[in-house]
């Protein structure tokens, strides 16, 4: 079992900046994580994902350059830069990680895990 609690949500203008931070705890070791998010009416859709140790990560095309993950597992707990946010980046974020010891997954469906979510919004 793992558990994910994200933090770090909130209002920021066009522009702006925020740090998602997502605590896990429980079985996270050799846990890929991952960054999903979810506008009203719209699908959950990939952000992000970071393999257990750190050394491969990878972005929706869409916010490469203005997204950044990382970890950092002393601390059990990763993170999502994000800079240059735009109002259709506003959703809800929610932390996912997979089964220990999986490789890295854009489909939703692959993580086992799942934080509240926390929410993001982005004033024009």
């Amino acid at each position: 079992q793992v558990q994910l609690v994200e933090s770090g949500g909130g209002l920021v203008q066009a522009g702006g900046s925020l740090r998602l931070s997502c605590a896990a705890s429980g079985r996270t070791l050799g846990t890929c994580m991952g960054w999903f998010r979810q506008a009203p009416g719209k699908e959950r859709e990939f952000v992000a994902a970071i393999s257990w140790n750190g050394d491969s990560s990878n972005y929706a095309s869409s916010l490469t350059g203005r997204f950044t993950v990382s970890r950092d597992n002393a601390k059990n707990t990763v993170y999502l830069q994000m800079n240059s946010l735009k109002p259709e980046d506003a959703a809800v974020y929610y932390c996912a990680a997979r089964s220990q010891f999986s490789v890295c997954s854009r489909d939703r469906y692959a993580y086992m895990y799942w934080g509240q979510g926390t929410q993001v919004t982005v004033s024009s």
